[in-house]
């Protein structure tokens, strides 16, 4: 679960399978017929971080020292300190932390969150795609490109912490029988946009969504509710 290459620097991205877990245990914080998005105030979980070579070798040479102290075994100066399975491994990263360009090569980044702007990321976005709602993998390429860019649009105005947004149901293959269509590409950005301009606005889901064309629910009094005017400009995608 990547949330891919973003188009604006302000939003990161969540690739730790723990940080998606932590965003998904909260309560849906808006939701639309094919997609829900969820909200955590804080910051990514930091990736681990390897010890450097120079700090590998201290480290022995340090150990050496203590064991010739209390008398176990000498140290001898003409012995090196490298292990005897050769050069140390400087990446020493699990699988699923991402790797960043450094003078040396890849090394992995220390935190999730390592900003790519002034005064650092302070948002954070992840998508969930089942394959049971998308069995395609096109279909899941085109609505994943829609959420990037829609969220990538919106995030100057969106609040801080991480957001993740999932596919919650398929589209109707009757309204939409192509994999990938201009069709398609259009429902998901408006759905999404709705969603985002929303989020924008601080809103929260209370009652589940009405379907497409069923009329506003009644107050009190058997009143229609009107429906509240959006506050300031939609998000452009």
């Amino acid at each position: 679960m990547t949330a891919g290459d973003l188009d604006s620097p302000l939003l990161g991205r969540i690739v730790r399978p723990a940080d998606y877990v932590r965003v998904l245990a909260t309560p849906m914080r808006l939701r639309s017929p094919h997609f829900a998005v969820h909200h955590l105030v804080g910051r990514p979980l930091p990736l681990k971080r390897p010890m450097a070579r120079s700090e590998a070798v201290a480290s022995v040479a340090t150990a050496s020292v203590e064991v010739d102290a209390i008398g176990h075994a000498p140290v001898n100066p003409s012995l090196s300190t490298e292990l005897s399975t050769g050069r140390p491994d400087s990446s020493g990263s699990d699988v699923d932390d991402p790797q960043v360009a450094g003078p040396s090569g890849p090394s992995p980044m220390a935190l999730v969150e390592t900003p790519t702007a002034p005064g650092g990321i302070a948002r954070w976005l992840g998508l969930v795609v089942p394959k049971r709602h998308a069995k395609r993998a096109v279909t899941r390429t085109l609505v994943k490109r829609q959420i990037r860019n829609v969220a990538a649009a919106c995030a100057p105005r969106l609040e801080a912490g991480l957001w993740v947004v999932r596919q919650r149901s398929p589209f109707d293959p009757k309204q939409f029988p192509s994999a990938a269509s201009d069709a398609l590409k259009e429902a998901a950005r408006a759905e999404l946009r709705a969603l985002f301009d929303r989020a924008m606005r601080g809103e929260r889901d209370r009652l589940k969504p009405r379907p497409p064309g069923e009329a506003p629910g009644k107050g009190k009094g058997g009143k229609a509710r009107a429906a509240k005017p959006a506050e300031g400009p939609a998000c452009a995608a």
